[in-house]
Formats: C-alpha cells, structure tokens, sequence
C-alpha cells in the first residue's frame, strides 16, 4: 500500500491516523474533513486505503464507505462509535467496508491494517490476473475475425487461416494479434 485517504472531522484523529500510517510506511496521505472534498478528490486520484471517521460533518460516513468500497479496488476502514458498530458494521460488511469501534485500540488498528493490506494484495492479484484474461480474449476475438477474413477473400480453410498467422507472426517475430490487425487493416479499408 502507498496512498491513503483519510477522511476525519477532527484535528486530532486526522494526526493520530496519520501517524499510524507513517508508521506503516504509508507515505501519501490525504486528509480531508468533509464527505464532498473526499467525494470530488476520488474522482481526481485513486488511494490504496480510505480511512473514514464517521460522523461527518455532512453525513455519517456509512454510505460514502459503502460507496468508495463500490468503486475501484481501495480498502476502506470506517471508524465508528462503539454504540452503533454492530448496527453499521452489518450494513457495511456486505460491501466490503472493514468496521472498527471507537475507542481506538492500537493493537486492533494494527490488526485491520494487516488485514486490509492482505486483501489489496489479494485484490491486485485478481485485476491483474482480470486484465490478462481480458487482452487473451481480445486477442482471441481479433485473430477470429483475421481468420474470417481470410476464409472470406482467399478462400483458405479455417486451420489454413489458423495456420498462415501462426507461421507469420513466427517468421516475423511478432504475435499473432499484430498479424491479425495487419490483415483485418489491409482487407477492411
């Protein structure tokens, strides 16, 4: 993890997180006091982990926890009091949003921030190994349609086509996929 947000009406918890998170070594850190700088600032940069001390002054902080969980891949921790943990917590669980009771324990931040880096790394993982899918099947569809091309204009068999970009793309030392967009540019224009 590298960048945090933390979003916190007080002086005092904004310095207390942030020290935590220095500790961390977590050395971009944001802090904000309000649900719409915080709001407007995601929009403008992504961050590894939201810290969110509700209340806020212009809302509770449960559903811009809820939120942020739903956008992108950052962990968000919301720190509420101790009276409506449970309540919260079971709303917000189901979206992600790790729930800590004020007051703070050390020990137990600790524990989140473990817990929290654990599934970022986790996270990260599955959107990489997400985008590889996405660019194979891409890859996929692009020889595909190459393929019909030439099925269509040179009449070969589907493994001739199959074949003819295989052994371009190794005669040339390239992939298949910039073999496949060089016929789909030459016959498609």
């Amino acid at each position: 993890m590298e960048s945090a947000l933390i979003i916190s009406n007080t002086e005092k918890s904004i310095t207390y997180f942030t020290e935590m998170l220095s500790a961390a070594s977590i050395n971009q850190i944001v802090a904000l006091q309000s649900c719409a700088e915080a709001r407007r600032r995601r929009l403008e940069q992504d961050f590894d982990l939201i810290i969110i001390n509700a209340p806020l002054r212009d809302e509770s902080g449960e559903s811009l926890s809820r939120h942020f969980a739903s956008i992108g891949i950052s962990q968000v921790i919301l720190v509420v009091a101790n009276e409506h943990f449970e309540a919260v917590s079971a709303i917000c669980e189901n979206d992600g949003v790790l729930t800590i009771s004020k007051p703070i324990n050390k020990a137990v931040f600790w524990s989140a921030l473990k817990l929290v880096r654990a599934a970022q790394s986790r996270l990260k993982r599955m959107q990489d190994e997400n985008s590889s899918l996405k660019k194979k099947i891409e890859d996929v569809r692009i020889v595909g349609r190459a393929k019909c091309i030439l099925i269509s204009h040179l009449n070969m068999s589907e493994q001739e086509a199959h074949r003819y970009i295989e052994k371009q793309a190794m005669d040339m030392r390239t992939t298949k996929r910039a073999i496949a967009e060089g016929i789909l540019k030459n016959y498609e224009n």
